[in-house]
């Protein structure tokens, strides 16, 4: 009897070892999300109520593909706290260029020009936007929010290397 008591039990165990569920994903909210492959990145960018995007450095390669969402997770009016992402040429002045977009309100506050080289529409809170661009040249670039006097606190940087 204990023979195949201690059968089942050894039989049991390499069942159980051997079960092959597939792994659960599992979100956790607010964590930094960048999905990265060769020639593919995607970046999750949240903006908030208070001003500021939640990540200050974002990288990519040279000519990678970069899939980029925008989230504003707060509850402010597009009117009122808009948001967006600009990603600036290099060695664009970032105060000259937020100037520029303060006089381009009918235009969600992107001022004409080649001086960018993506950018998202305006979106208030609760809402999300996706862009896809491709990576500029190895260096580093400065991103911003446009809407006026934001930029003083939503910017960042683009390393591309």
């Amino acid at each position: 009897m204990n023979k195949i008591f201690l059968l089942l039990i050894l039989v049991s165990l390499a069942i159980s070892c051997n079960s092959s569920v597939p792994a659960k994903k599992v979100e956790t909210p607010n964590k930094i999300t960048v999905s990265k492959t060769e020639n593919e990145v995607q970046i999750i960018l949240n903006s908030n109520d208070q001003m500021q995007f939640d990540k200050k450095v974002l990288s990519a390669s040279p000519g990678q593909k970069v899939t980029l969402t925008l989230n504003h997770t707060g509850r402010g009016n597009k009117m009122i706290m808009g948001h967006n992402f600009v990603l600036l040429k290099k060695d664009v002045d970032v105060d000259i260029f937020a100037r520029k977009a303060v006089e381009a309100r009918n235009n969600e506050y992107i001022p004409e020009g080649d001086e960018m080289i993506a950018y998202t529409k305006l979106i208030g809170g609760g809402e999300s936007v996706t862009i896809t661009f491709d990576a500029p040249a190895q260096g580093i670039y400065n991103f911003i929010c446009s809407f006026p006097a934001h930029y003083q606190l939503m910017k960042g940087q683009l390393i591309v290397k």
